[in-house]
């Protein structure tokens, strides 16, 4: 994203375009990457409320969210795109709010990994995380990214809490 100073993040919150639905896919290729056919695409909102379930000290991935959709929803898959997409706009519409806060650093990518995207870029994800008792290590030379250590056991169970 970019010129995130100058957009209304909150009235992208709220847009759902349809959503929530499935859809039925049919490039080969992508059923066997995801294991079947039916994609779950749910709304920005939906993602703001999972995110918001995550207490300090626990961690979740994007990808555990999706996993989640698509089992409460019957799908095979969430659709991947705009689920980094919609968990940009969660972490930023709760930038630009004073109140209801979504702790959007505890969302994580693939393997740990911080998300550049988010506002203040990894280093404020990082001092948020490390202040909620987290190791945050460093990984490559060149192209630098970071991980929170260990973050299989510091996994939020979404099935814990969370119902329809």
């Amino acid at each position: 994203m970019a010129n995130e100073e100058k957009k209304d993040f909150n009235a992208m919150l709220y847009e759902s375009k349809g959503m929530p639905k499935i859809e039925t896919i049919t490039d080969a290729k992508s059923i066997q990457k995801y294991g079947g056919d039916r994609m779950y695409f749910a709304p920005p909102l939906d993602y703001d409320r999972v995110m918001k379930q995550v207490p300090a000290g626990k961690v979740m991935t994007i990808g555990k969210i999706r996993e989640y959709f698509a089992k409460r929803s019957g799908a095979d898959f969430t659709e991947p795109i705009t689920a980094g997409i919609f968990v940009s706009i969660a972490a930023w519409a709760s930038f630009q709010r004073s109140t209801d806060i979504t702790p959007y650093w505890r969302t994580l990518k693939a393997d740990g990994e911080l998300n550049p995207k988010y506002p203040g870029g990894t280093q404020a994800q990082k001092e948020k995380l490390e202040a909620e008792g987290h190791t945050v290590i460093q990984k490559g030379r060149k192209n630098i990214r970071y991980f929170v250590q260990d973050y299989e056991k510091a996994l939020f169970d979404l099935d814990s809490i969370l119902s329809d």
